[in-house]
């Protein structure tokens, strides 16, 4: 595993539906080291801190195996690295094969991982499409976050190498089909919801959904 590229971006105020908003959305490769802090990369930042960044999204990663199914499904659109909205494109990093709580170590940073993303409409935005965050959730192909473990410098090529696995195992994937499914498996719910790694709000969506399930 490793990273092909990492992706930064401040924010800008675009159009949309008749207003004006915020996003960070636009991120671009930069090249050598990039220092990693607890809340971002240097030269990132996020536009609403309400839904976007804090330490349990202080990076965001897509997989770039991921670009060729895009690439497909949105034939004519450009989709440099970062498109996204990704702070690390990885390769060998994928959402089945990673649990949350799973440490790595990458360049001389050591992260964890914390959630899935759930597309909200500045992705519809990005690509100017209203069907954008339907069909990336029907996708599964979500990427995740990362919380920053041990401050460090990253840089495209570096591997990222396993340090820990979680042992109350549940990927990623896992945590996306709990959130879509009609009728979730009540012990994938108990297991996740007593995830210390995913964040407060996840859990508590969980419990939530096993009161029906009980």
């Amino acid at each position: 595993m490793k990273l092909i590229s990492v992706n930064v971006g401040q924010p800008r105020r675009v159009p949309w539906r008749g207003e004006t908003v915020a996003t960070a959305i636009f991120k671009e490769p930069v090249e050598g080291a990039v220092q990693l802090r607890r809340l971002n990369l240097d030269g990132d930042r996020q536009a609403d801190l309400e839904v976007h960044g804090g330490p349990d999204k202080a990076v965001y990663v897509y997989p770039s195996e991921h670009y060729e199914f895009w690439r497909r499904e949105l034939p004519g659109t450009e989709l440099p690295w970062g498109a996204f909205g990704e702070n690390f494109t990885s390769e060998g990093f994928f959402e089945e094969d990673t649990g949350i709580g799973d440490r790595f170590r990458v360049g001389s940073a050591a992260v964890a991982v914390t959630q899935p993303r759930m597309p909200c409409y500045k992705l519809g935005i990005k690509f100017g499409r209203n069907d954008m965050i339907k069909r990336f959730l029907a996708s599964r192909r979500t990427g995740f976050y990362l919380s920053v473990v041990e401050e460090g410098q990253v840089r495209a090529g570096d591997a990222v190498e396993l340090l820990a696995r979680e042992k109350n195992q549940v990927s990623v994937a896992d945590i996306t089909r709990l959130y879509v499914a009609d009728n979730p498996d009540p012990n994938l719910l108990r297991q996740a919801a007593g995830l210390a790694a995913l964040p407060a709000n996840w859990r508590d969506y969980f419990l939530q959904r096993l009161q029906p399930a009980s």
